[in-house]
């Protein structure tokens, strides 16, 4: 993932934690407007049921109370040794924790003695990054780990994965970048240039600033010049992602379906350039919406379905000899479903917005 020799520039002190703060978004907040959990996690040490150790990520050294057990008894215990006797759900429920990890003790010393025994000096950080990620569920698999969501059923990615992956949104000797504007200045961003063994440039905000020029005020002009002192820096893009830095944090933690489709459609969040691999799902989505409005507005104007229903017909019997199977089924889908429930959107919303360009 990363090059030996990459190298970090255009970071002022400001800039970089700005950029540090985009992993560490606000929380979803419930109809009250409180917050669901407590940011952070519960992590316990245990030996043979008896807690050991217990810490919050935010608040730190927590007081250990055996109310935080089990009630699995010793006696279940022999009979599935190993298995861990902290819940790191009722853990994370106690404490209002977004997640709890419960770890038997000395799992973690076996979990480096392992690491250490199979890592290779060329491997880089994403095949490190994965080798742990597997020693880490041999454990869980083992019930010596406990973790809170669960994680069973989740597959691991293997390396051919997280190549094909980059591969397809970043070529070798491309650039994928992140701008993200407030009040009409650029609040922050983060190219990375990729090179033939991993990314060996990742580039700030303050090296760019002046190449920018003057900015007109409106994000959604300035990009464009944000974009291209990129490219003369580091080379030509992949992948660009502009928005405010407000909308980039909320769509973060955002969970209704097709928020980012939205974002995108009323140009709430700008990319450009864009891959098939993010803009294919991204055109379903706003397909779909669009569609959904078509119809809602067709609907409105003809109540009694005479015209659409004959519409419909027609347009069906038009392409089905081209239409797989799937794709009916998806179109009967589309007319049985509420895709305003399934989209998280009203799409007569997204039409208004996009014919009166709304801001």
């Amino acid at each position: 993932m990363l090059a030996p020799d990459v190298r970090l520039e255009g970071y002022t002190a400001t800039d970089w934690l700005r950029v540090l703060s985009l992993f560490q978004p606000k929380h979803a907040v419930d109809e009250t407007g409180s917050f669901k959990r407590l940011p952070g996690g519960v992590v316990a040490i245990h030996t043979a049921g008896r807690l050991r150790k217990l810490v919050h990520t935010q608040v730190g050294r927590l007081q250990i109370e055996t109310a935080a057990l089990s009630s699995q008894t010793a006696s279940e215990l022999e009979q599935a040794p190993g298995t861990s006797l902290v819940s790191a759900e009722l853990l994370a429920e106690k404490h209002h924790a977004r997640w709890a990890l419960s770890l038997e003790s000395g799992t973690l010393e076996t979990i480096m003695e392992q690491f250490g025994s199979q890592v290779r000096r060329g491997d880089d950080l994403s095949t490190q990054t994965l080798l742990l990620a597997q020693l880490f569920h041999r454990q869980y698999q083992d019930n010596r780990i406990d973790l809170w969501p669960r994680l069973r059923g989740v597959p691991l990615p293997t390396a051919g994965m997280v190549r094909g992956t980059i591969d397809s949104v970043c070529p070798i000797g491309k650039t994928m970048l992140i701008g993200l504007f407030e009040k009409g200045e650029l609040w922050t961003c983060i190219a990375l240039r990729r090179g033939s063994r991993g990314f060996n440039l990742i580039l700030g905000p303050d090296e760019v600033r002046e190449d920018m020029g003057l900015l007109s005020g409106d994000w959604r002009r300035d990009y464009r010049h944000l974009g291209r002192a990129i490219e003369h820096r580091a080379g030509p893009l992949s992948f660009g992602c502009f928005a405010e830095a407000s909308t980039f944090k909320s769509l973060e933690v955002d969970p209704s379906p097709g928020a980012w489709a939205r974002a995108v459609a009323v140009r709430e969040v700008i990319l450009s350039p864009v891959t098939p691999a993010l803009g294919i799902p991204l055109g379903i989505d706003a397909g779909r919406a669009a569609l959904a409005a078509l119809r809602n507005v067709v609907e409105r104007v003809d109540p009694a379905g005479v015209v659409t229903s004959s519409w419909e017909r027609s347009w069906v019997h038009q392409h089905a000899p081209q239409m797989s199977d799937t794709m009916r089924s998806v179109l009967e889908w589309t007319r049985r479903e509420d895709l305003t429930a399934v989209l998280g959107f009203h799409p007569l919303e997204l039409l208004r917005r996009l014919l009166s360009r709304e801001r």
